[in-house]
């Protein structure tokens, strides 16, 4: 399943809409801090054909399967 859009709302913490139509919130601070800085957090980009998060012109990416299923993770962490 693809990421199809995204919006960072504040330091880690970004708001993901994937090809279901499912919209998930998560910080995923955990996942990328040991590979950026927070200022590179605006690198953040889809790539279009795999439909992943990249960061630094591709030098890091989130697979969208794994996002989704860290966003589900983190979600059910939070209570919601």
């Amino acid at each position: 399943m693809k990421l199809k859009t995204f919006e960072q709302k504040h330091g880690f913490e970004f708001v993901f809409i994937f090809e279901n139509g499912e919209c998930k919130e998560a910080n995923i601070e955990s996942l990328v801090a040991k590979y950026l800085k927070p200022d590179e957090l605006g690198t953040a980009v889809i790539n279009d054909e795999w439909g992943c998060l990249e960061f630094k012109d591709g030098a890091v990416d989130i697979e969208p399967n794994t996002l989704y299923k860290y966003c589900e993770s983190h979600n059910q962490s939070q209570g919601g």
